[in-house]
């Protein structure tokens, strides 16, 4: 195992052996998230206060990804859409937000193409690399460079979670979107449900 993952895994291993009340948010209390100012696809400044009040999908990744980053920002926004249709009133509570681990490639201009074709409430976040930098710290998130390629290509390697925070910016839950957006649908439901904001 990782040992810069290891905090977090550690973390939802004690969550899950845990004797709590099924309403008890699995990630109540733990320390992830934290405030940040980035700027959004539109070349905006975007900070958390931006999402006072709503509930929100913290989802990092980026946008030259070949598999996981897509597939999970794809199950992301077919859930919303999902609750788009079964309830809008809930689903007006969330933004998803997609925050990059490569600010070296993903402009503004290239993370509005990216979150754009997903979801169109999705949010895609960037910064300088030291700001990105601190807010994956924030939020336990691990991102490295590969090796870069002959023709100057590289990928990232990097933890792969998408937690559900509060309106106040804490966390709830884990989202299961490796299960399908029905799944991941659901389980926003739940906490959205059982905590309005």
């Amino acid at each position: 195992m990782n040992l810069r993952l290891f905090p977090i895994a550690l973390l939802l291993g004690l969550t899950a052996c845990s004797n709590a009340a099924p309403t008890d948010a699995p990630l109540a209390g733990a320390k992830i998230g934290g405030p940040f100012q980035l700027t959004d696809q539109d070349g905006k400044p975007f900070g958390d206060g931006a999402l006072a009040g709503k509930y929100r999908i913290m989802y990092f990744g980026y946008t030259y990804c070949p598999d996981v980053c897509p597939t999970t920002a794809q199950t992301i926004g077919a859930a919303m859409r999902k609750l788009d249709k079964s309830d809008p009133a809930l689903s007006a509570k969330v933004v998803p937000v997609f925050v990059t681990v490569d600010p070296e490639r993903d402009t503004p201009a290239v993370l509005k193409q990216f979150v754009s074709a997903f979801y169109p409430r999705f949010v895609g976040l960037t910064g300088s690399p030291a700001a990105i930098a601190k807010v994956e710290t924030e939020f336990g998130v691990f991102a490295s460079k590969g090796k870069t390629t002959p023709n100057g290509g590289y990928l990232m390697e990097h933890s792969n979670a998408a937690y559900l925070m509060d309106g106040a910016g804490k966390p709830l839950a884990l989202l299961p979107t490796d299960q399908g957006a029905d799944a991941t649908a659901d389980e926003i439901k739940r906490w959205v449900r059982a905590r309005p904001q």
